[in-house]
């Protein structure tokens, strides 16, 4: 079903402010990862994957991996209100014995694919994916959601390589660029950049973004519709960590800072949700 840029807009900002009050409840950090992941995931949901709610495991379903697995309260919140699972499994993240917790673990809730806590992981799983849906003649899409931290690893481009090799067409990666890691800038960590090159350099087909702008995203996704593909596709989405909250957007004290009640009132008034 295919929404309208405003519509998606809005629903974007209204899933930041149910993470941000899953953060304050619950006392879980990596605040400003979700944050700036949002537009993705909304833009997946509801305007690419083909997966069905009430049929999640449905054999043919388009596959979904968060590898960048801190992020977890903005795919619970995304899955929840896409009508996944009730509300009452999502009120009851982070708590002790839930089936949600800060990190995802393969099954917790319908929609959740796999166990992403340890970074850099995603992709080789994605590539998995991928390789069996050719194999068992399967036309189902796979796609993988990076951090750019995630890059750092030696594992994400062994599977890159592998799947540029095997020619994935069906696969999908877009990194979530906001520029930071936990400890600092993710430039001045790994020299990242040209981070597009990088990836075309491994044999795939790549496009650069502004994750933040919902036309922008669907042009590149649609060239993952196209048939008979025989690269796989990787998107640059550039972000900004702790987008829509101006006192949080591009403020890495977000990567480990809980909200307090006031912060999280402040937060969800800019964001049209008091």
């Amino acid at each position: 079903m295919i929404h309208s840029g405003d519509n998606l807009e809005r629903i974007a900002a209204e899933l930041r402010a149910e993470v941000i009050g899953l953060s304050h409840r619950a006392k879980t950090p990596h605040l400003g990862s979700s944050l700036s992941c949002m537009d993705l995931l909304v833009a997946l949901y509801w305007d690419f994957l083909r997966i069905d709610p009430e049929n999640a495991g449905d054999s043919g379903r388009d596959r979904f991996i968060l590898s960048k697995g801190h992020a977890a309260p903005a795919l619970y919140a995304t899955l929840c209100a896409r009508g996944f699972f009730p509300r009452k499994l999502l009120d009851e993240y982070g708590q002790d014995g839930a089936a949600l917790a800060e990190q995802p673990a393969p099954g917790c809730a319908p929609g959740v694919e796999w166990a992403t806590g340890s970074l850099g992981h995603g992709l080789s799983v994605g590539v998995g994916m991928a390789l069996a849906g050719r194999i068992k003649q399967r036309d189902y899409r796979t796609v993988v959601l990076l951090s750019d931290g995630e890059c750092n690893e030696g594992s994400v481009w062994e599977a890159a390589m592998f799947a540029a090799a095997q020619k994935l067409g069906s696969l999908t990666v877009l990194v979530d660029y906001n520029k930071w890691q936990a400890t600092g800038r993710s430039e001045q960590v790994m020299a990242l950049a040209p981070l597009r090159d990088k990836w075309e350099a491994f044999g795939w087909e790549n496009y650069e973004v502004d994750g933040h702008d919902f036309a922008e995203i669907r042009a590149a996704l649609t060239c993952a519709e196209l048939p008979d593909r025989n690269k796989p596709l990787a998107i640059i989405a550039h972000t900004i960590k702790g987008r829509g909250v101006s006192f949080m957007e591009d403020d890495n004290n977000w990567h480990y800072r809980i909200p307090n009640a006031e912060e999280l009132a402040a937060a969800r008034k800019e964001l049209g949700c008091p």
